[in-house]
């Protein structure tokens, strides 16, 4: 790279941060004259997300045997940071707040961006179980937020269902809805399981954890609750730009299954020379990602990154039902 990141982030300040990232992972007031989509027919979304995933067994023999060598996901963990363009994503975003989505943001779009990628790349949605390839023919996305970007507000983790079909468009209206989910319950289905945990003695809470942790190797865990779990996911996604720092490295959990971890900072601009031999001034997120290795090799997993960056060019292509590859057998 070509820039210090020290530099650009002394010369910002967090309050323009703050105004930059207003909807990442903070709750929002209600919406006014935002265009709604009829009410979700809840009992159709929870049935198509019944099964946590399936076995696949058309794997090569090295993708097979990894799981048993590497055998905690902080084993086989592998970082990369890069740099995303986002002059077009910025006109994007400006265009769906003008159609009504308000709060859309760089947040949403890497959301979208992700969902498209395993709509066209599906290996990254695998995840290891019991030292077992899996795969979901859905997604599950775990982010964190917070009521109020102060010290003392609480945060917790919720979780949002796509389909890989969903458009950009869908992500904004699902997120905004959990986000209205957890206005009316504050601490949400999460909190309230883990605050019942919590009122299990020391000694017998690691026996509980122990107990989860076994079931989960063999699979045994209730539907309920790896819906509930942050731990069990696709995808898990942060902003760092919402904090004024940069995107961290953050490490992946060896209970659960997620298996990618995204960061991302706060934009920042820069000149830079172009074609023509003219300064002009280009703006710029910086991003983290930890993945699993065991779920696919480097070469596909560079092709999906690819993917997803090469959405920056044309962001609009988010708002297209795209056709969607299956996961091997």
């Amino acid at each position: 790279m070509c820039y210090n990141n020290q530099e650009i982030y002394k010369t910002r300040k967090v309050a323009e941060v703050m105004n930059d990232m207003r909807f990442d992972t903070q709750v929002t007031p209600n919406e006014e004259n935002t265009p709604k989509r009829p009410p979700l027919d809840k009992k159709a979304f929870k049935k198509k997300f019944k099964k946590e995933g399936r076995r696949v067994r058309g794997i090569s023999p090295m993708a097979g045997v990894s799981p048993y060598i590497m055998v905690e996901r902080n084993d086989a963990q592998n970082l990369i940071r890069d740099t995303l363009r986002t002059d077009k994503i910025d006109r994007y975003i400006k265009e769906k707040q003008r159609q009504g989505m308000t709060n859309f943001s760089i947040m949403h779009y890497l959301m979208a961006s992700y969902i498209r990628a395993v709509a066209q790349r599906p290996a990254i949605n695998r995840f290891i179980r019991g030292q077992k390839v899996y795969t979901r023919d859905h997604i599950e996305i775990c982010l964190t937020i917070k009521k109020e970007m102060t010290l003392e507000s609480p945060d917790t983790v919720v979780k949002a269902f796509f389909t890989p079909d969903a458009t950009a468009e869908d992500v904004y209206y699902e997120l905004n809805r959990i986000i209205e989910e957890y206005r009316n319950d504050p601490g949400g289905s999460f909190d309230n399981a883990a605050k019942i945990v919590n009122y299990i003695p020391g000694v017998f809470k690691k026996f509980v954890i122990w107990l989860l942790k076994l079931l989960d190797y063999f699979g045994g865990l209730p539907r309920f609750l790896t819906k509930l779990s942050p731990f069990h996911g696709s995808f898990f996604i942060t902003s760092m730009g919402s904090l004024g720092i940069p995107p961290i490295y953050h490490h992946l959990y060896n209970f659960g299954n997620v298996p990618i971890f995204l960061s991302f900072g706060a934009k920042y601009r820069q000149n830079r020379i172009n074609d023509d031999g003219n300064v002009e001034r280009r703006s710029y997120v910086d991003f983290t990602v930890v993945m699993d290795e065991r779920i696919c090799d480097g070469f596909y997993f560079a092709s999906a990154l690819k993917l997803m960056k090469g959405m920056a060019k044309n962001p609009w292509i988010l708002d297209e039902v795209p056709e969607v590859i299956k996961d091997i057998r």
